[in-house]
């Protein structure tokens, strides 16, 4: 019987179709990302999503297999975040969530977490819960804010400062900030003469600045952050205040600089290796992978990477990637048996290099970085510099 060509192009094509469906489908890991593009945290969550194009331009696979992630705006509201978390795991099925930008967000994204069993991987500093079943399933990419604090307060010790002035957020994260400054109180380092608190929606904060001046502090700690973080300084400024200025990795930011102008220089703050990567000894286990960071930041995102917020996302991406590759071999990736597995990888990461740290995870706690994960930096002309 004679075969028309046209039938011929069929029949292939059908054996192709035949041949395609019988191959093994390729595994695809799917996160959850949660920022704040929207709202007063945006200046913290825009530079989060950065880290995040930078992650995949710098890792868009693993063992061959794509990493596809799904990015939504929480709008700086806890309520929001909460949807968000649960949309993207009961309806996009992802394997992992990341995010968010504010302490109360992510605390709401880890009540999610613990209820519907999946890993989260939270890049603001919060207190990781124990789940109702007794295992973590929350983890933190940052420092932990005693060790974040306590980096300052010994520096702030060293400075021979003896009367501190407080003004933070009313909030978990001003909170942390003050609870570090009272251990170096009880340890005998200082006096806390003032604590002072605004919200991060305030405006102003001439009140609160007026009470910290007439204490009159030998050094001010700034417990904000990003551009809200400036508003304690511009004030201590327009009122001659000419004391030391101490903050934590959470005013590094170029908004933070730009909003702050000569107000902030000469403030030392705590922060990553990542933020001075291009002054840090070659020997030092953050430099090659920060330099790579920023390459990867700026091909990603057209501008380059000037804060400490980027990174963070960027580590949970590795942190991620490590134990992804090691979950695999247990369940493939989209099924509910490979967030256990994902979740046993995690907290037995050991000894893994990022921007902002080494990091190791065990179930006793949700931090993973010690000592190496900060340095000390000073802003001078608009730029940070090593301290060390």
């Amino acid at each position: 019987m004679a075969i028309t060509r046209a039938g011929f192009i069929a029949g292939v094509t059908a054996a192709m179709v035949a041949t395609a469906s019988l191959s093994p489908a390729r595994a695809e890991y799917k996160i959850g990302f949660i920022t704040s593009l929207s709202g007063p945290a945006s200046t913290i969550g825009i530079p989060y999503s950065r880290g995040i194009a930078a992650a995949k331009e710098y890792l868009s696979e693993i063992g061959g297999e794509p990493i596809n992630v799904i990015q939504l705006d929480d709008g700086s509201d806890p309520s929001a975040a909460t949807r968000d978390a649960r949309k993207l795991v009961e309806e996009d099925k992802v394997d992992v969530l990341i995010g968010t930008s504010t302490a109360a967000s992510s605390n709401a994204i880890a009540a999610v977490a613990d209820e519907l069993k999946v890993p989260y991987l939270a890049i603001a500093p919060i207190s990781p819960p124990v789940a109702d079943d007794g295992l973590r399933w929350v983890l933190c990419v940052t420092q932990p804010p005693p060790l974040m604090i306590k980096t300052v307060a010994d520096r702030i010790k060293q400075d021979g400062v003896k009367r501190l002035g407080y003004i933070g957020y009313s909030d978990a994260w001003g909170d942390f900030v003050y609870k570090g400054a009272q251990a170096a109180e009880a340890a005998g380092a200082l006096t806390i003469v003032a604590n002072e608190r605004y919200a991060r929606t305030d405006t102003s904060v001439v009140g609160q600045v007026l009470k910290v001046v007439a204490s009159h502090p030998d050094g001010v700690l700034d417990g904000g952050s990003g551009t809200q973080g400036a508003l304690p300084l511009l004030g201590l400024a327009a009122r001659g205040y000419k004391g030391k200025l101490y903050g934590t990795p959470a005013i590094v930011n170029a908004d933070f600089i730009r909003v702050g102008g000569r107000a902030v220089e000469g403030i030392l703050a705590s922060g990553g290796p990542v933020l001075v990567a291009d002054q840090l000894p070659d020997t030092h286990y953050a430099k090659k992978l920060s330099l790579a960071f920023r390459a990867a930041h700026l091909k990603a995102n057209g501008v380059a990477s000037t804060d400490s917020f980027a990174p963070y996302a960027f580590d949970a991406w590795l942190i991620f990637a490590d134990a992804a590759a090691r979950a695999k071999a247990k369940a493939a990736p989209g099924a509910p048996e490979f967030r256990g597995a994902l979740r046993d990888a995690l907290f037995s990461v050991k000894e893994l290099a990022g921007t902002q740290g080494v990091y190791t995870f065990t179930a006793a706690s949700g931090y993973g970085t010690d000592e190496r994960s900060l340095v000390l930096v000073r802003l001078v002309n608009g730029a940070w510099q090593y301290v060390p």
